[in-house]
């Protein structure tokens, strides 16, 4: 059985691996080292007046970010398709 390279693996395919693999502790271990490396973003404070507005905000930043990354992942398919 060949050994499975996690670091070769994009954060998206390493989490794919997982999810189809969750028997294996290493890509477990991996997908955790993985995201507690990634930084602690703030986008505000309970005591922050303006908290409900920039909550909302960075929400439909993270949906139109998907919305784009889907939309990039549907032409490169079709791109594919037409070669």
């Amino acid at each position: 059985m060949s050994r499975v390279n996690y670091d070769a693996m994009s954060n998206t395919e390493l989490k794919q691996y997982f999810l189809k693999h969750r028997g294996d502790r290493a890509a477990f271990q991996a997908y955790l080292d993985r995201i507690n490396q990634r930084p602690l973003r703030i986008i505000a404070s309970p005591n922050d007046p303006d908290f409900d507005q920039k909550v909302q905000a960075a929400i439909r930043q993270k949906l139109e970010a998907a919305r784009n990354n889907s939309s990039q992942h549907s032409d490169a398919a079709l791109e594919q398709t037409d070669q």
